[in-house]
């Protein structure tokens, strides 16, 4: 008995796979082998989906702005005075 090698999934793919487990319309039996995967693996990925889902529909993140270095504003004021 050999072991399969490991195998690296495409987000792509991970979440194709998590949508058809969501939408249920097939058993995770069937969609095991379907997509050559254990179940557990299915649910895993589901799981993933739907906790991390808010962060697709959240506040948009504001890009960071840069840190404001206090002692040359300091220093540039005591210039203009």
């Amino acid at each position: 008995m050999s072991r399969r090698p490991r195998r690296n999934h495409s987000a792509t793919f991970k979440a194709r796979v998590a949508l058809v487990a969501i939408r249920g319309e097939k058993t995770l039996a069937e969609l095991a082998s379907q997509f050559d995967l254990h179940p557990n693996q299915i649910t895993q990925w589901k799981t993933q989906l739907l906790d991390r889902s808010e962060e697709v529909f959240g506040p948009a993140s504001s890009p960071a702005e840069k840190p404001v270095d206090l002692k040359a504003l300091h220093a540039k004021i005591g210039e203009l005075a």
